[in-house]
């Protein structure tokens, strides 16, 4: 193995899911400038995620739509404008 390659900082540091505030605590050298108290009174590095297995849809099996601008709903009026056209039983 190649010598002086792994960073030699690991230290303990708590990843927070910000979408439903889970949070856990594992080692890393990844550099952060927020600090959180955790629940053995100490204080670790925070890490802020966007989504974890908490929150994933591969994972909840739940999907949830990020609505940007609009768009899903603007989808969604269309599509029905479309099947109204075509739907021949009413």
């Amino acid at each position: 193995m190649k010598k002086d390659i792994h960073p030699k900082d690991y230290r303990l540091v708590v990843f927070k899911d910000m979408s439903n505030d889970y949070a856990f605590l594992s080692k890393s050298a990844i550099q952060t400038k927020e600090t959180v108290l955790w629940e053995d009174g100490k204080e670790y590095p925070l890490v802020k995620l966007e989504i974890s297995h908490t929150s994933h849809p591969f994972y909840t099996g739940k999907m949830k739509l990020i609505d940007t601008a609009g768009r899903v709903d603007k989808f969604k009026s269309r599509y029905q404008k479309h099947i109204s056209q075509n739907d021949t039983s009413k």
